[in-house]
């Protein structure tokens, strides 16, 4: 208070109520000492006068440290600008893992500040709420403080996208008026049939929260209606043989659906997440969600990390041996993958996507031959796995058996799978393998392979294209000195400037009009609109065996977008064919290993393109239902280029839409969109 003294919020509040209040959020999780002061000090070095040292003189080094890291993710507060939050990233992903404290700390902050962000001028909202949403909340699950995390998606999503939250929230209360009775009924029907079995348990519904469902509709091919776990029920029990009796006793009351049930206690999650998960058929053919876990699992589950906060040796902190004795793992052993990456130079706008698939726990649970459990982002495929196991294992990797059969490499794997990877010697990984993962860790280990050895091939490349450039000009490099250009473009050797012109960093006209003033203007019209045109198929494509003149197009079929992952089918006369993973047509070339080339999209396709997507919806015939989902596609900022009405039955009607859109994510927001309205049945994009 002596500091901030009077400064004010945007809300008009004195200064000193923000640090309080971030204090008061940390008590609640009844943290340390050193983490309360530490909230309470969190921005006096950045805002006031006070210094390090001050803190250090009075509140001592612990509390120095831990105000001092938080003060440094104060400055890194991520910008709008993509390489800027690239670089800021790593330097906040280092900051945190040093120490859980300052992350406590920071998400106790972003959550109150968001509480308060209605006072903060809009054009700051948009960046604040998208930054929480991808950088913060994740954050929070990555060390299992769901609490903190779903609040803050919440509240994000409120002011990210209004219009969708609103929407998910009126239906949530149509089925709520539907429902609501019939699940008051289940929970004590529940407690009366777990009661009769002597099992003592605890049972309380929940709500899918908003932002939680409109997850769900991006990644499922599902409309709302089909959702099975907006309603679900928590079982609460005394010890851990009890949940799985529990369990039991409720398969044997209710039919279970298939394929639902998931066991998290024998198999807990990386942030600690321990629950049974099962999908039962209530009465009216309700379809329920059931978690059951003890109060233990619950506390964990809820609080994360700050659960494992208890006294030792006549001191109160973090219990990391009881932690570890438990079964559980160290909290931020998430965030030292991400460190790894960071160590082994993965770079710019690759690293930050593959930071925020890690972060997010959406994963996949497979073995090794010897029954080891490897965790994995759910999407991987083998060579994530090899890499997850070890470098050595992904370095010499030359095949796959999942479940004991030889699979492609670019088999996603599923949970409880047996991975074995076969081997060979070591070998030098082609660019293309890159699209056979998705881990950090797989794809940082692959490019340092690949740094080491392909300078030769750009330094090649980058010299024939300047020979042919100036060559076209009637003129040869043999006798020209090189240092003109070397000079102009403060470039260090022959070797560096061929290899900058061959990754297409530097165009080959520019050099020639360094060395061959007297040409200017006149090199670029010498290029033939053919080889322009190579070029630039090569900027949106990239992978192996891909040559100057073969031609390559897309595939109509499933309409490729920029963030897909895509593979290329080469086919007599035509040439390679690009279609995305799922593509149906795909099924056709299942028994030719040898016509398949794996692609990727480079950065330059992923910046700044336009795509179509094609979208088929299932629409209720009614007045103003079409002019509906066409005014939420611009909402989006999808443009439609062609629209065709097919009537199916006498209450639904398809509509085909041809969609422009940046990319693929850009085309699932427009979906998550379109399914949240009530109007709308399904979406789908047309694949095939």
């Amino acid at each position: 208070m002596k500091m901030h003294g009077s400064q004010l919020r945007a809300s008009g509040d004195p200064y000193f109520a923000h640090p309080i209040q971030v204090a008061g959020i940390l008590t609640d999780y009844k943290l340390d000492t050193a983490t309360i002061i530490t909230a309470l000090l969190h921005d006096v070095v950045e805002d006031t006068s006070a210094t390090r040292d001050d803190i250090a003189g009075l509140f001592g080094e612990e509390i120095a440290v831990l105000v001092e890291g938080v003060t440094k993710l104060s400055r890194l507060e991520l910008q709008a600008e993509h390489t800027r939050q690239a670089e800021n990233l790593r330097k906040f992903i280092l900051a945190i893992s040093r120490d859980v404290r300052v992350l406590l700390v920071k998400l106790a902050d972003r959550l109150h500040n968001m509480r308060t962000l209605k006072y903060v001028k809009p054009e700051k909202r948009e960046r604040i709420s998208r930054e929480t949403l991808e950088v913060y909340a994740p954050l929070g699950r990555s060390i299992g403080i769901h609490s903190i995390a779903s609040e803050l998606e919440e509240l994000a999503f409120e002011h990210l996208n209004p219009t969708a939250r609103t929407a998910i929230e009126r239906r949530l209360e149509a089925l709520k008026f539907e429902h609501g009775a019939a699940t008051d009924k289940v929970s004590r029907e529940i407690e009366r049939v777990l009661s009769e079995a002597g099992i003592t348990a605890r049972v309380f519904g929940r709500q899918k929260t908003p932002y939680s469902i409109w997850r769900k509709l991006q990644r499922k091919a599902v409309g709302f209606s089909s959702l099975s776990d907006i309603y679900g029920f928590r079982v609460i029990v005394e010890a851990e043989d009890d949940c799985y009796r529990a369990l039991g006793v409720i398969h044997r009351a209710w039919p279970m659906v298939p394929e639902r049930f998931k066991d998290f206690i024998s198999t807990p999650k990386s942030n600690n997440y321990r629950s049974l998960h099962t999908t039962i058929v209530g009465s009216a053919g309700l379809r329920i969600e059931m978690q059951i876990r003890t109060e233990a699992m619950d506390r964990v589950a809820e609080d994360g990390v700050a659960a494992h906060w208890a006294y030792k040796n006549h001191a109160y902190g973090l219990d990391r041996e009881a932690m570890t004795a438990s079964g559980l793992r160290d909290p931020l052993q998430n965030l030292r993958h991400l460190v790894q990456v960071i160590e082994h130079g993965e770079g710019g706008d690759d690293w930050v996507e593959h930071a925020k698939l890690e972060m997010y726990l959406d994963q996949v649970f497979v073995f090794t031959p010897k029954g080891s459990l490897i965790t994995l982002p759910r999407g991987a495929m083998a060579l994530d796995f090899a890499y997850a196991v070890h470098t050595e294992v992904g370095d010499t990797a030359a095949g796959v058996k999942v479940n004991g059969e030889l699979k492609p490499m670019r088999t996603q794997l599923q949970n409880g799978d047996v991975v074995e990877i076969v081997r060979g010697q070591k070998r030098e990984p082609p660019a293309d393998w890159r699209s056979l993962t998705i881990t950090g860790r797989a794809r940082s280990a692959i490019r340092r392979q690949i740094r080491s050895t392909e300078r030769d091939e750009f330094l090649r490349l980058g010299r024939g294209a300047l020979d042919q450039t100036v060559s076209k000009a009637g003129k040869s490099l043999v006798a020209v000195s090189l240092q003109p250009a070397l000079e102009v473009l403060a470039i260090a050797s022959e070797a560096d400037l061929f290899e900058t012109i061959g990754r297409g960093r530097l165009s080959p006209v520019t050099v020639a009009e360094i060395l061959f003033p007297a040409l200017k203007g006149k090199i670029a019209s010498a290029v033939s609109k053919k080889k322009i045109q190579d070029n630039r198929a090569r900027l949106f494509i990239r992978g192996s065996g891909l040559t100057p003149g073969v031609s390559i197009h897309f595939g109509q079929c499933c309409t490729p977008l920029p963030g897909d992952r895509i593979v290329g089918i080469m086919e007599p006369e035509k040439g390679l064919t690009v279609h995305t993973i799922d593509c149906q047509k795909l099924a056709e070339f299942a028994d030719d290993d040898s016509v398949w080339q794996d692609l990727q999209w480079t950065p330059q396709a992923e910046q700044g393109a336009v795509g179509i997507a094609r979208l088929r919806a299932t629409v209720k015939n009614g007045i103003g239902v079409l002019g509906q989902v066409t005014t939420l596609i611009g909402e989006v900022g999808g443009n439609i280029r062609n629209l065709n009405l097919a009537h199916r039955q006498e209450d639904f009607f398809d509509v085909l839409l041809d969609v422009e859109v940046q990319d693929a994510k850009h085309a699932t927001t427009l979906i998550a969109a379109l399914r949240a309205n009530p109007s709308v049945e399904n979406v789908d994009r047309v694949k095939g």
